[in-house]
């Protein structure tokens, strides 16, 4: 057929707006719809027919599509007879939108040339390189990233609604290469530990590509690696047979092997991470003192300090400056990495202890005279003035390669005339403050060991065969010693001398706080004294609040709570912690939070119990108590309007901090939930016992945060034993709620009522309306749980009554909203929605945000058994997005649950098995088994209707084992799904 002849088709013109003088760049898109842009201008690209030429000649990157290959780009072997014309009206129109320079005509065919950069799917390409460059380089984090770069530039199906044979080539051809991108990066996702993140993912990808084997393998693996073996198994176990029935074919032999060494329990799947190798340490003499032979881990530390020495063969003169507590070995580094340094300084080595900690620090001038003579200048040359020493050491070091080691510095001072002036010299300084004001020095600070560090450093010293054998009392030893190199090598010092204790004796004599740091001496060495040294140095009021700062026994202390502490304006308050950080006796966690390292803080409660009275001990503590209650209560006032808390909780003298919305007071609530929750821990004596419950009370929201759950429970118990020796009632049973809610979380119902039951009969004897109202309120919550629903109704019809009675419509909202779930559990789907929707007018009323998504939680699961999914997944999103602005991960991860759920009643098996395993990760540590069990129960439902039976028999048997641990009333569901596999 000749492809010039017939009729041109008339299509009518295109031409992009003119602007004249405008000179923007042209990019294009084809991971998604084909779209052309000048600069932020979207052009319009036309009909169908003309994105498929516009999309041909993308694809091919510059070179020229000839005519014939774009007709059968366009029609395949049926062209139509007016082809031709057809594809030059459409190239003379993308012309006209483009410009003649970016569409050109050559060699009877078409091409598009603009920069590289101006198509995403080159831009797609060359990071995919570098991807791949980096994780040949073995930099993992680097490839992930770039990996999930180039997965970000997709907008949906490549060449979207581009018709024609090519196109569709090229659609399939750019999936694939998406796949396989997604495996590659899953791939790295495992590689860098993010196991139980990657299995709900793949999931999802493995019921929508069921024979894709390599998403399954990165399933096993996934599963294996999060503890979930068994289920490893089963997909195995469900691909073989999927593959059998599907393609008559057995898995590939990588799949099969896979699974041999899941089922060795192979401990190489659990890849671990490089390990930078150790640098050498060539050994020469010179004025360093010797390297200790059990040098053990700082290899990070090691590396830094060296690569800044190094630099200084170069035009540099180089100095850093490490600072740390007393013990934490800088010392020790020092000489370490000065000797391994050597072979950059071929002149020698210098090396002085200026004593910097002791009550007489070394004379600068008197250092420099010592560098002199060792620099090989005679006693007759050496001047008097320091200035003039120190410019004579200058001249001296001029054109040598020399390294000083400059150790336990006082301050900046004492070391200025001490440094070279010239290049190819360097200068390693030690010391208990921090060089801020050394010009131009490369600061570090040396925290303690890893415990596997520690546990390293340990063993080295006692031997191998005496660790291995009681290595958890070994732990207990470092982790006793604070990782503190100087209280570890002491205890192992001690334990090396003495062949009849074991190292389990050692444990127990360094359990005892109180005795520790006088069990922590050998010879000369002491931890107590290395912090004497510090300690004698301080001021009066440094002191002060160095001694009354241990007290505290949270991980570290705000400025604003330090400040309640002591007493004292902030800006005071600031200056002596600040002074303190200093002289590293205490360390600033991060901007406004300081801390003490664990042997620091028992050598300042000794100094507090030697140097302060009592009744300052005390008070200060209950100054931070009051702080502590005042500011959680305005947290607890703001996240709940209209609570009736304020009006009854104890009065408190000290006040606390202001918030101006409820997002900065959750930024406070857990930034300090392990600060405050220590403070209610450490509470004694009736005088403090109300305040301190009071607290947890007004922080139960920390019961529900994953990662406060257990000390949240352990504190609300303390609280209960206190308050029941002190024989204060009304304390015991506020604190018997702030304990069922913490039990509530984790799923122990029967706990959580005899605790309730409790509190209410307290709370009738002396008339106390908090837990009078919240009892019931709780009661009726389990007996839902455990299925006594008529018993649970009346509980939260009485608690219905005793919040109105208090005038406490939040809380009269909250038990609205359980009764609603209760009647949906007796089958009153109508009451159940109608009951959340009043709880909700309540919640909404009062712009109350976290508790009416509680509602709203409610209502969706009202409506998801009304067959309303639409309306059900509108209010469990909208509950979702406030759990997780609220940080509530137990009801985030229970929404998320619920909205799977709603999907797998909805017909939609895959994207519920999605949202169960993204439950599972969510609930990962919170909520309890009971919770597991119904998450699990879901999720082997909808793996069952996406063909996976087997990996569905083992959640619901896992299932299984948790209610009949449990004793709860869902095992009947979970046997009648097992029911084919189970023995009859």
């Amino acid at each position: 057929m000749d492809r010039d002849s017939g009729p041109r088709m008339r299509v009518p013109e295109q031409r992009a707006p003119e602007k004249p003088g405008t000179a923007e760049a042209l990019r294009f898109t084809v991971l998604g719809p084909v779209r052309a842009w000048r600069g932020s201008e979207l052009l319009s690209s036309g009909s169908p027919q003309q994105r498929a030429l516009l999309t041909a000649l993308l694809l091919r990157e510059g070179r020229t599509a000839t005519a014939g290959e774009l007709i059968d780009a366009f029609w395949g072997e049926d062209p139509p007879s007016q082809a031709l014309a057809t594809i030059r009206t459409y190239a003379s129109r993308l012309r006209k939108i483009l410009g003649q320079d970016t569409l050109v005509s050559e060699s009877g065919g078409y091409a598009i040339r603009t920069d590289r950069g101006a198509l995403d799917l080159t831009l797609a390409q060359d990071l995919a390189a570098e991807a791949e460059k980096a994780r040949a380089a073995g930099d993992r984090c680097q490839a992930r990233t770039l990996i999930n770069k180039v997965l970000g530039l997709w907008d949906g199906e490549a060449l979207a609604s581009v018709p024609g044979p090519y196109a569709d080539n090229q659609r399939t051809r750019l999936e694939e290469w998406r796949l396989q991108l997604t495996e590659t990066r899953l791939d790295l996702d495992l590689e860098v530990g993010c196991h139980a993140e990657a299995v709900s993912e793949l999931t999802a990808l493995t019921a929508a590509h069921p024979l894709r084997e390599r998403l399954r393998e990165l399933l096993m693996v996934a599963l294996y690696r999060s503890g979930r073996q068994a289920e490893a198994l089963a997909v195995y176990a469900d691909t073989r047979r999927l593959l059998a029935e599907e393609l008559g074919v057995d898995p590939r032999p990588e799949l099969a092997q896979l699974q041999q060494r899941i089922l060795r329990a192979d401990e190489e799947l659990a890849r671990p991470a490089d390990e930078p190798a150790p640098a050498p340490a060539p050994l020469k003499p010179a004025q360093l003192p010797a390297t200790v032979p059990d040098f053990t881990g700082r290899s990070a530390f090691v590396s830094e300090l060296g690569s800044r020495l190094a630099t200084a063969e170069g035009s540099v003169m180089a100095v850093s400056a490490v600072a740390g507590i007393g013990g934490v070995g800088k010392t020790t580094l020092a000489v370490h990495v000065a000797h391994q340094a050597r072979r950059h300084f071929p002149d020698g080595q210098l090396y002085v202890d200026l004593q910097g900690a002791g009550a007489r620090a070394a004379e600068p001038e008197t250092v420099l005279g010592s560098f002199l003579r060792a620099l090989g200048t005679a006693d007759s040359a050496i001047p008097d003035t320091l200035d003039e020493r120190a410019a004579l050491y200058r001249s001296t070091l001029d054109g040598r390669r020399i390294l000083i080691l400059l150790d336990n510095a006082h301050d900046a001072a004492q070391i200025r005339p001490l440094l070279p002036g010239t290049p190819g010299c360097a200068a390693l300084v030690t010391s208990r403050v921090r060089m801020v004001d050394l010009a131009g020095a490369h600061l570090v600070d040396l925290d303690v060991m890893s415990p596997e560090e520690a546990l390293a450093l340990f063993t080295r010293i006692v031997g191998a065969e005496r660790v291995g054998a009681e290595r958890d009392a070994a732990l207990d030893v470092v982790a006793a010693c604070g990782f503190l190199p100087l209280a570890i090598r002491i205890a192992a010092s001690r334990l090396a001398a003495r062949r009849t204790w074991t190292v389990s004796v050692l444990a127990a004599k360094l359990a005892d706080e109180r005795r520790r740091l006088d069990e922590l001496q050998a010879g000369d060495l002491a931890v107590k004294a290395t912090f004497e040294l510090g300690y004698g140095q301080l001021e009066r009021a440094q002191a002060r609040a160095f001694r009354l700062l241990g007290l505290a026994d949270g991980p570290d202390i705000s400025l604003a709570a330090a400040a309640a502490l002591l007493n004292l304006d902030p800006h005071e308050a600031e200056d002596l912690l600040e002074a303190l950080v200093d002289t590293s006796l205490v360390e600033s966690a991060a901007p406004g939070r300081y801390r003490y390292h664990d042997l620091v803080r028992l050598y300042a409660r000794a100094c507090a119990e030697r140097d302060e009275e009592a009744v300052e001990r005390e008070s200060a503590l209950s100054r931070l108590l009051d702080f502590y209650l005042a500011t959680a209560a305005g947290v607890y006032a703001l996240e709940r309007p209209g609570d009736r808390l304020a009006d009854h909780r104890e009065p408190t003298q000290y006040s606390g901090l202001m918030f101006a919305d409820r997002h900065s007071a959750q930024d406070w609530l857990y930034t300090e939930a392990n600060s405050l929750l220590a403070c209610v821990r450490q509470t004694s004596g009736p005088g403090a016992v109300r305040r301190a419950v009071d607290l947890l009370w007004a922080t139960k929201d920390l019961a529900e945060s994953g990662a406060n759950s257990k000390q949240y429970e352990t504190a609300a118990i303390t609280m209960r034993d206190l308050a029941r020796s002190s024989d204060d009632a009304r304390a015991e049973g506020r604190a018997l709620i702030t304990l069922t809610n913490a039990r509530l979380v984790a799923g122990r119902f029967d706990q959580a009522e005899r605790d309730a039951q409790r509190a209410m009969q307290l709370a009738r004897a002396v008339d106390d309306p908090l837990p009078s109202c919240w009892a019931p309120n709780d009661l009726g919550i389990i007996a839902l749980y455990q299925n006594r629903h008529a018993e649970g109704e009346a509980y939260l019809e009485q608690a219905i009554a005793n919040f109105r009675a208090d005038a406490n419509r939040p809380g009269e909202a909250s038990a609205l909203c359980n009764l609603s779930r209760i009647h949906l559990a007796m089958g009153n789907t109508t009451s159940a929605v109608a009951l959340a929707q009043q709880g909700i007018g309540i919640y909404d009323e009062l712009d109350h945000a976290l508790r009416g998504a509680n509602g709203r939680y409610a209502l969706g699961l009202a409506l998801t058994q009304s067959g309303r999914f639409a309306d059900a997944t509108e209010q469990l999103h909208d509950a979702l997005a406030v759990f997780r602005d609220s940080r509530q991960r137990l009801w985030e991860g229970m929404a998320t649950f619920r909205l799977a759920e709603v999907d797998l009643a909805a017909g939609l098996p895959a994207q519920a098995a999605t949202k169960s395993e993204q439950a599972l990760a969510i609930l990962r540590g919170i909520g309890g088994e009971w919770r597991r069990g119904n998450v699990l129960t879901v999720l082997g439902r909808a793996l069952s209707e996406i063909g996976q039976p087997g990996r569905a028999q083992v959640c619901w048997r896992e299932a299984l084992d948790i209610y009949e641990t449990l004793g709860s009333a869902e095992i009947e569901t979970v046997r009648k799904l097992l029911a084919p596999t189970l023995p009859a």
